[in-house]
């Protein structure tokens, strides 16, 4: 079966590790329901490429020959993210995740397309089942050439970390609140929007243009012709620039990155440790401070709302932000837990985008802080460069037991 774009042998390749669909089947139900959702998204008949057959010759016990190139040779590459995807070892790792990636690159229409909302979008769509170490994150973002943006199916509660199941049986302990049939839906509704990208006349490369350029060229035409054509070419110019270039160089898209983080609850028995949730509240604001492509409001803005009875759509309006994070913090013995909640107003009444619990050691206080803020900023689409990344990640020179006993000026 063809690809609905000329010269592409599928629409879709799914990829994945071999032991994510042996135990239960996960990857061929996900595959099985995307195609149903896709039946109800699109027009067309999309074609998903789907490597179920062992002696297909595609897997990690077998040689790799020329149909892989063949088969690789399509507009969006899923990647199901696991802990066991990310493996310089594995075959789908260097064989399919690694090599679309180099030949997307190459292509007509290359690896990041513009979408019709004007934002930018790879052809590498990653779906995500497991929360991943700092080292497995790195891995893909190096390969991606940026931040990982997965659709995440995952199920996590108290000492759990799994795939989201179809039919859970507790749906309401899930703390990541999302729901299978609603991640299905955004994966059918992101490939929607890559192929309308791809498939509009804007998505052509410097050489189809270059081509069509040299045909006008050979084509034999009288001065005023000429004439006629290069003003048309100038006017056109013109009226791209008008339209394209203050949109490049405004400000519309930050207010969809505009964030505050209102001073978090202490929990804990002793009213005195405040400055424990203080000290976690200012990290996390001070880490979001350091992503250029988020507007964050500064400490002194938000601290007027330190036991606030005021709602968080109040908060929003007064702020003139998009989001609000939220949290509470605990601190018992050598644990501490966390409860974070992003919420927006963005569709008119109060929606919580993400919300999570940790309950991590104290010594493990400062990863804690940069995963919250770089998970905040996954949420809200915001680019984080790798000079950004690294000063999230770096280790203050901090001593926690003074800190515990003295207050936040030892915590950051």
């Amino acid at each position: 079966m063809s690809s609905i774009i000329e010269g592409y042998n599928y629409d879709i390749f799914i990829s994945y590790r071999q032991k994510d669909n042996k135990h239960d089947g996960w990857v061929t139900e996900f595959v099985e329901n995307l195609k149903g959702e896709l039946e109800s998204t699109f027009k067309e008949e999309i074609s998903v490429y789907f490597d179920i057959n062992p002696h297909d010759g595609l897997l990690e016990t077998h040689d790799v020959d020329e149909s892989l190139k063949d088969k690789l040779k399509c507009l969006i590459f899923i990647p199901i993210i696991s802990r066991t995807y990310c493996d310089p070892d594995a075959f789908a790792w260097e064989h399919e995740f690694k090599a679309f990636v180099d030949q997307a690159s190459k292509d007509q229409f290359g690896l990041k397309v513009k979408l019709p909302n004007g934002n930018i979008s790879s052809r590498v769509l990653p779906v995500q089942i497991h929360d991943l170490d700092n080292e497995d994150i790195s891995m893909c973002e190096s390969v991606l050439g940026g931040v990982l943006r997965g659709i995440e199916f995952i199920y996590k509660s108290a000492g759990v970390n799994r795939p989201l199941l179809p039919k859970e049986e507790d749906p309401q302990d899930n703390l990541n609140h999302t729901h299978y049939r609603d991640q299905i839906n955004k994966v059918a509704n992101a490939i929607k929007e890559i192929i309308s990208a791809i498939k509009q006349p804007g998505q052509q490369t410097e050489k189809t243009v270059k081509e069509s350029s040299d045909q006008v060229s050979a084509t034999p035409k009288n001065s005023k012709t000429t004439i006629i054509a290069g003003s048309i070419a100038v006017l056109a110019l013109v009226i791209l620039g008008i339209l394209f270039i203050p949109k490049l160089f405004g400000h519309e898209d930050e207010p969809e990155r505009s964030i505050a983080v209102i001073p978090f609850l202490y929990l804990g028995d002793e009213p005195d440790k405040q400055y424990l949730a203080d000290g976690m509240m200012d990290a996390i604001l001070l880490h979001l401070s350091k992503i250029q492509d988020l507007r964050v409001m500064p400490r002194t803005s938000v601290e007027q709302y330190r036991g606030t009875t005021k709602t968080v759509s109040q908060i929003i309006k007064e702020l003139g932000v998009t989001y609000v994070l939220e949290g509470s913090f605990t601190k018992y013995e050598d644990h501490v837990k966390l409860i974070v909640q992003l919420i927006t107003t963005k569709g008119g009444k109060e929606e919580h985008v993400w919300a999570n619990e940790y309950d991590n050691r104290w010594d493990e206080i400062f990863s804690l802080q940069s995963e919250v803020a770089q998970t905040v900023a996954k949420e809200l689409n915001a680019a984080i460069t790798p000079e950004e990344k690294s000063l999230i990640n770096k280790v203050p020179t901090a001593n926690l037991t003074a800190f515990d006993l003295a207050g936040t000026e030892n915590f950051l």
